[in-house]
Parts: structure tokens; sequence; C-alpha cells
């Protein structure tokens, strides 16, 4: 294997430039005290030998101490929510001058406080997280000692801090009382796993719209478990088996919907079957028949949390939890009538 050819310094630079080392690191630094010729010649040094400057070693340098980084903690960054949250969070950054380090903990809770100390340990100047934990108290001395620390989608545990997120209760009884109010009155419930923040809201949710409609929740038609497509479709095969099947489905996941539809589609009960999902999917709308959902906006939760981390920077922390409302889109999967309708 090739060696890996070592990275040019400044002291480099500096003999390519015949300046000093000092003339090289104010320029490389943008500081005062360098000539425009001598800029002019650290410059071109700089580019003809592929010089970069050492940011960690920078932050050390700071009087601030900041790394002009920003960790951002997803559950999956490949999940279409986390991509968009994640795109969101990189455009504040950025504008702040800052790097996003990204890391997936793909819903395993020793790993995320892994994560979280690899970042903490690069100096990150904040952190935002979608957390699968149920213990953040790990992080109660780097927020005692002012890291600005915001939480989306799910609020921490046993740690006062601040979360964007949604109206999650709200939006599943809006979409379970739209089934409703088209007749259906048995209706499936499939969940992220148990334990989850957002899940336990949703199905609260759903259970609420059953009981002020006067229905009981069947324990066969509820599933909760990895928000996997692959699972979802078996779960949803199994519930079509039922000697009394749903004539309806409440997905409360985007994912878990995807599988909800496939095992629709694959047993020809698309059109007979009513659907409503939480969160919205690139291809809903294009799907036969279209997709209702509960949409939320996670452009607007990962702006607001990135900014709030400036804004704690900056001396401003967030103290209170940021509520933002969903919206039912009702499309084709909704419109199907019960047998009482």
């Amino acid at each position: 294997m090739a060696e890996r050819l070592r990275r040019p310094t400044m002291n480099d630079v500096a003999r390519a430039a015949g300046v000093s080392l000092k003339s090289v690191s104010r320029v490389i630094n943008d500081e005062v005290g360098a000539s425009p010729e001598t800029r002019e010649r650290v410059l071109a040094a700089a580019n003809r030998l592929g010089y970069r400057r050492n940011d960690a070693a920078h932050a050390l340098r700071r009087s601030d101490g900041r790394s002009a980084s920003v960790g951002l903690v997803l559950e999956d960054v490949s999940n279409p929510f986390a991509a968009v949250l994640n795109r969101s969070v990189e455009r504040v950054a950025g504008q702040e001058g800052s790097l996003v380090l990204a890391v997936s903990t793909n819903a395993d809770p020793d790993r995320e406080e892994y994560l979280i100390h690899r970042l903490l340990a690069r100096a990150v100047d904040g952190l935002v997280i979608m957390s699968c934990r149920r213990d953040h108290a790990f992080l109660a001395p780097e927020v005692e000692r002012g890291l600005p620390v915001v939480f989306v989608d799910r609020p921490p545990r046993r740690l006062a801090g601040p979360t964007v997120r949604v109206a999650n209760g709200k939006g599943a009884r809006d979409a379970t009382c739209h089934l409703i109010e088209r007749g259906h009155r048995r209706i499936a419930f499939l969940g992220d796993r148990l334990g989850l923040y957002t899940a336990e809201e949703r199905q609260r949710g759903w259970s609420r719209a059953l009981r002020e409609a006067g229905l009981t929740a069947d324990p066969e038609l509820v599933w909760r478990g990895q928000a996997d497509p692959q699972q979802a479709e078996l779960a949803m095969a199994a519930m079509l088996d039922l000697p009394d099947p749903p004539t309806a489905v409440f997905a409360a996941q985007n994912l878990l919907t995807v599988g909800v539809v496939a095992a629709l589609r694959h047993r020809g009960a698309g059109q007979r079957i009513a659907v409503v999902g939480f969160d919205d999917l690139d291809l809903a709308a294009v799907v036969d028949p279209p997709l209702t959902v509960v949409a939320q906006d996670p452009e607007a939760i990962g702006r607001i949390a990135a900014e709030a981390v400036f804004a704690g920077l900056a001396g401003t922390p967030m103290t209170k939890d940021v509520v933002l409302p969903v919206r039912l889109v009702a499309r084709g999967s909704g419109e199907i009538p019960g047998p009482l309708a």
C-alpha cells in the first residue's frame, strides 16, 4: 500500500514564499500585520503546495475556544425526515461559518452516547440531537458549562433542555378522526418501538380519537416495532389475515407507511383499505391511490434548532420547547369509505 504523502505545513509555506512563519500565520488566520505583497506571496505558495489550515489546531489557539463546528445526532441519516433536517441544520450552520458533523445512531442508545462523546472530544460548539435514549443525564456537565444542546423530535429525559418538536398527539388524532368520519370502525395502528416519545404520543392520539367516537381499540390491530418497511409489511399482512381485518390503517411513521402500502399492494387491497401515514413522502402524491398523510416540517425543525444553538453561543439560550403544528394532507388513500359510510 502506498504511503500517504505528508501534508504541507506553515513552515513549508514560509520557505516557499520566502517569509517568516509569523507572516504566514497572520495571512492564513486572516490577522492584521501582513502587507498586501506578503499576503499575495503567502497565498500563492499555499495554493501551489496544496496547504490547508488545520482547523482543530486553530481552534485551540482561538481566544473564544470555538471550533466552528456543530454536532448533529440523527437516528438514521438516510431516512427522508432526517435527511431534510440535516440539510436545514447545514444551511444555518453554513451561514454562521460553521460545519456540521452528522452521525447516525442506528436507534442504538449506547451508540448514541458513544457518538456524542466523540463529537464532544472534537470540541463541537453545540449539539442538535434526535435521541433514542431514555437517560441524558450524562450531558448535564456539558450543559452546565454552557454548551448549547437542543433536542429535536423527542425531548430529553433526566436532563433539562429545550426541544423542537411537532404536535404528535394532535396529528395522530386528526388522522384517526379523518378515517372515523369516513365510516371506519376497525382502524389499525402501526407505530415505532415501545418507549419512543413520538410513537407513544401518536398512539395516544389514535386511542383518544377512538375513545371520543365511542370505539374500542382492538389489541389485534395494534403493532409496535422497529421502524422498518419489511417488518411493517409483515405486520400488515398478518392483520389482513385476521377473521375481522381492519378497513383502515394509521401508520405512525414514514418507513412504516411504506411497508403498509407494500402489503396492501401485494394483496390487491390498496383500493379498499384506507391509509393515513404520519410524515409526507416524496412519492405520496403519485402512488395509487395517492397517500393521505399528516405532514410535518423537518426543514423548520432543523432551522429552529440550529438557530437556537447559535443564539446560545451568542448568549441567549433557548429556554422553552417549540411545538410546531402539523397538517392533514387528504389524498386518495384516506378517502376510501368504510363499510358504514
